[in-house]
């Protein structure tokens, strides 16, 4: 009886160590999950950069602490430690890191003197981080390990904490100072989260400092929690600081962050962190019985990963709508229901073959074929059955006599072997012919009344699923087209809410390579030719514009929106063969006088390797200019649609 309460006494403390040690762990894995969402920033960003060094200190810091407490050989503990200390010496540099890129960001670069004092800060943690296995930076590994493993302290510890405390006092200035300088309520507020989320990890991390201290020696049940609490603290202030980052390395929209980046937290470290912390309860619950790696185990792991990832796939739509999207969310979802009802090429085609296959069936004949059409040719035949049945005078005789019977929808006799079946998108004010059904004339003694309405009802299901690709595929150029505007206006949404200057730069959009494609392909067929006569070019609002210029015509007006971007490449003066002027001649020679390859290395006197490879760069500067164009035309429109709205 009398050693009841210090085995409650031990249960408890064993629990509260348990604890700490699963939140630490805990800690790590959000650190590292969190380390590769930012993976899929854009590390051209200099913030990026000093925040993902920031997460990768914590990660180490956190990592090598657990991987330390669980440990029982000696000389792999003082490796863990040392891996610790070395990530704890340098958190400081990459917090002042962190809060000079910041501070230039909201419009107030360096001019010298910080970006100075930073590299020298970084001297200073590489030379603590190389004295630490020679025992300066800390000492040996202590011979007491209550309550946890730790290196002693030296004269260089008690230096180090100071030299920690200053250089994080003058980061939080750096981050008081960018607050300052926001000029929106939407930027103060995430400034002041980005805030909160880089001085909570700062602060925590100075209880690994007392890592020995007496006071904690004989309290250690004080010092889990406190581990526990600073470990909880630090995960969750993390997410906040991710998040806020999240702005500046993408994109993307604000519900676009938020939603990703909690699908990622539910699927990574939080499944990650539950299975770590039950299977250490079990195994702890094992080591009571004397036999730590029970069956119970692999069995909790793998139900607890496949529990929580079937509720997260049930919940998180769920919870995602109410919390992020708000009154978006009725546009969102007809987005979303779009991408599930999309008819792609090979859904159109296996509902094709089917219908072709029916009207075999319902007639009994040997074959029958869909033939699709793009523009004014045939761009591919669904065949049923016998390739016999297929015309042999091609598709020109094909459109003639469809194109000669247009006004009427009656069935079509095309040889004395073939009927054609035109199928038609039909519109208030538009009448577009889609493509034809062929179905041998074999057929005609079985195709009563009763059989027609059959197949007129088979032609008028494919009717509707060539409609409805032909109207996705609009949208779909349509929705390519303005990627890049959309990008555009992303990214200067983005930089201009922390520095209103970024929205005067005149910064150049980034130039999507599906576009350049599309400038290719039109100034291969300049003078006329498929790519040029069906580009999505020419659903741009410049050539719109344009072709009201010119009587309508579209295909003259994408020319001279062409033309007009490639003379916005010529240099000025007089022409010449010179290096800076090579851009322009390629795309005059190549291009607009059709001058064959080896005729224009020739005259501009470049191997033809390195003429491709200048030819892709001038491909590029022109599609830059033709988005510049249209995103000035969409501004004028814009512009002029508010000025009939409000005249005064």
């Amino acid at each position: 009886m009398n050693f009841a309460p210090a085995a409650v006494l031990l249960n408890i403390s064993s629990i509260l160590e348990t604890i700490a040690q699963i939140v630490t762990a805990g800690v790590a894995i959000v650190a590292m999950a969190l380390l590769m969402y930012a993976l899929g920033f854009s590390y051209r960003d200099r913030l990026v950069q000093a925040f993902g060094i920031i997460l990768l200190t914590v990660t180490v810091i956190y990592t090598s602490e657990a991987l330390a407490n669980v440990s029982t050989d000696a000389p792999i503990i003082r490796l863990f430690l040392q891996l610790k200390w070395a990530a704890l010496v340098l958190l400081p540099a990459a917090y002042l890191h962190f809060s000079d890129q910041l501070l230039t960001m909201t419009g107030r670069p360096s001019r010298g003197r910080r970006s100075r004092v930073v590299l020298l800060v970084y001297a200073v943690s590489l030379v603590g981080i190389l004295l630490i296995p020679f025992g300066l930076t800390v000492g040996r590994l202590a011979a007491t390990t209550s309550p946890v493993p730790y290196l002693e302290r030296t004269i260089f510890t008690f230096l180090f904490g100071m030299f920690y405390i200053v250089v994080m006092l003058t980061a939080s200035v750096n981050l008081g100072r960018a607050i300052l300088r926001s000029r929106t309520d939407t930027a103060r507020r995430r400034l002041m989260y980005l805030f909160a989320g880089a001085s909570t990890p700062a602060i925590t991390s100075v209880v690994f400092l007392f890592h020995g201290n007496n006071f904690f020696a004989q309290h250690p049940d004080l010092f889990f929690i406190a581990t526990t609490i600073a470990g909880l603290i630090t995960g969750v202030f993390l997410v906040v600081m991710a998040y806020v980052v999240s702005f500046f390395g993408m994109t993307w929209t604000d519900r676009a962050i938020k939603s990703r980046l909690f699908r990622w937290l539910l699927r990574g470290p939080m499944v990650a962190a539950i299975t770590l912390g039950l299977v250490t309860v079990i195994r702890r619950y094992g080591q009571t019985l004397g036999n730590p790696y029970i069956a119970l185990v692999p069995i909790a792991m793998v139900a607890t990963i496949l529990i929580l990832e079937y509720g997260i796939t049930l919940l998180a739509p769920r919870l995602e709508k109410p919390l992020f999207f708000g009154a978006d969310r009725e546009d969102l979802d007809k987005i979303r229901g779009l991408e599930e009802r999309m008819l792609t090429h090979n859904d159109l085609n296996q509902l094709l073959e089917t219908i072709a296959a029916s009207i075999c069936d319902r007639l009994q004949v040997e074959g029958a074929f869909i033939a699709v059409l793009k523009g004014s040719r045939v761009d591919y035949i669904v065949l049923t059955g016998k390739k016999q049945i297929l015309p042999a005078s091609g598709d020109l005789g094909m459109l003639r006599q469809l194109n000669e019977n247009a006004e009427d929808d009656a069935w079509l006799v095309h040889d004395e072997n073939l009927y054609l079946l035109p199928l038609w998108f039909k519109a208030e004010d538009q009448r577009r012919l889609l493509g034809f059904c062929g179905i041998p004339r074999d057929a005609e003694a079985s195709i009563d009344e009763s059989a027609r309405r059959d197949i007129e009802w088979l032609l008028a299901r494919a009717e509707m699923a060539l409609k409805d690709r032909f109207l996705q595929q609009q949208v779909l150029d349509s929705m390519a087209v303005l990627q890049a505007e959309v990008d555009y206006i992303q990214e200067l949404r983005a930089s201009s809410s922390y520095d209103q200057k970024e929205i005067y730069q005149a910064k150049d959009p980034e130039v999507s390579p599906q576009m350049t494609e599309w400038v290719k392909d039109a100034l291969t067929h300049y003078w006329g030719g498929p790519k040029f006569t069906k580009n999505p070019l020419l659903d741009l609002k410049v050539v719109e514009e344009a072709s009201d210029e010119l009587d309508g015509n579209r295909t003259n007006a994408l020319r001279a929106v062409l033309k007009n971007a490639i003379e916005r490449v010529r240099p000025e003066g007089e022409r010449k063969f010179t290096g800076d002027w090579l851009l322009y001649n390629i795309l005059d020679l190549k291009f607009l006088q059709g001058k064959r390859v080896r005729e224009v290395a020739h005259k501009l006197a470049v191997s033809e390797a390195d003429l491709y490879r200048k030819q892709r760069v001038a491909l590029e500067s022109v599609a830059a200019n033709i988005l510049r164009l249209e995103m000035d035309s969409v501004s004028q429109a814009n512009h002029g649609a508010e000025r009939e709205q409000d005249p005064d």
